[in-house]
């Protein structure tokens, strides 16, 4: 099987009325997420869970198993085994990628610079680590079953001669604009994919720049659209729509896969805001009537930003007095919003859970 050839960029001769619906529908969705985007004072705190989630399910593609309550479960400081920690390290390494990311698109655009830090952090000390993080790659590499020639692969991506000038169009697409900006989204994942320029995380790298170019295109207030959820649900259909780009230069199909994922997973991430948005609401009132306290809504943020928590770590998190927390801490337990995931014993602390934003974040009750 012979390296794929980049096709030059912007496409030519795509089907733009059957994409033109399709264009709008996305379009419209995008906008009413990002409507309560603008509404929210803090969504890195406020939708700090559902920030997890996408990592959790972007690594899943990938083969990782740990779940999201087993991720802020490490977060929280609770020993897990060797193979669910490795899990758990890899899904926090992208969770970190996305951070840097979204700190560096304040003041520049994406960039292949920018992108080469990505990997460098999403590979630190993890699965892959022997591959290079944060380096093109230089040898031919290709997809297939495990242990598979070149002749056996079912993808051969763009050769190591032609890498660095398909990388250099790639990226110079994502500068320009255009007919819209969402159908341009969906040749930029694509795009990445097929050159496949590391030899391990293209896809959790294409998957994360997924949000950073709607953010940098003004499509959203913050780089907060997940769209793994989707992908992950219909990773049969994701991967096909992919291969038939190099087996049929099949762009409209891609294309048209792609902008229905967007509608169907900005309606989803939409009603899953609206649900945070409604529980912190109600929990302000609650959190207020139960501790009578100045540090109700200080708490509040706290519990929003990491919903399984130590009481020590929770403490230096707030700077709110140990003697003052840990009472106001215990009425919100005893009040039925905290669960124990687990007890004190001896010098260790309590490990707690709030779990009605866990069970949203999730979209199915865990906790």
């Amino acid at each position: 099987m012979k390296p794929y050839i980049a096709h030059e960029l912007p496409l030519q001769n795509l089907d733009y009325r059957r994409l033109l619906e399709l264009v709008g529908e996305a379009n419209a969705a995008l906008a009413k997420y990002d409507g309560l985007l603008q509404g929210i004072v803090n969504p890195a705190v406020l939708l700090s869970p559902i920030t997890t989630q996408e990592a959790v399910l972007s690594s899943k593609i990938e083969g990782t198993q740990a779940t999201l309550d087993e991720v802020l479960e490490h977060d929280a400081g609770i020993q897990m085994d060797v193979f669910k920690t490795q899990d758990i390290l890899e899904i926090v390494n992208y969770r970190r990628a996305l951070m840097l990311a979204s700190d560096y698109l304040r003041d520049r655009p994406i960039s292949l610079s920018l992108i080469r830090q990505m990997h460098k952090l999403l590979l630190d000390s993890v699965r892959g680590k022997d591959k290079e993080p944060g380096e093109f790659r230089r040898d031919q590499n290709w997809i297939g079953a495990k242990g598979c020639t070149i002749d056996q692969a079912t993808f051969v991506p763009v050769s190591p001669l032609q890498l660095q000038s398909a990388l250099d169009d790639w990226a110079q697409y994502i500068q320009d604009n255009d007919i819209d900006a969402l159908l341009q989204l969906a040749v930029v994942h694509a795009q990445f994919e097929l050159i496949h320029p590391f030899k391990d995380g293209n896809g959790r790298i294409g998957r994360l720049l997924i949000p950073l170019f709607l953010y940098q295109k003004k499509k959203l207030a913050s780089p907060m659209f997940y769209l793994s959820a989707y992908l992950e649900e219909n990773r049969d259909a994701y991967y096909e729509g992919l291969a038939r780009i190099s087996q049929a230069d099949d762009w409209d199909g891609w294309i048209a896969f792609f902008l229905k994922a967007i509608s169907v997973q900005a309606t989803e991430n939409a009603k899953k805001v609206h649900e945070i948005l409604a529980l912190y609401e109600a929990m302000k009132q609650r959190i207020v009537s139960i501790t009578h306290s100045q540090y109700s809504i200080q708490i509040l943020d706290a519990l929003f930003d990491r919903p399984i928590f130590q009481t020590t770590e929770l403490v230096k998190r707030t700077d709110i007095p140990k003697q003052t927390l840990l009472p106001l801490i215990r009425q919100i337990r005893e009040s039925g919003h905290l669960k124990v995931i687990q007890e004190a014993s001896g010098s260790r602390p309590a490990t707690l859970a709030f779990s009605e934003l866990l069970n949203i974040a999730e979209g199915r009750k865990i906790l």
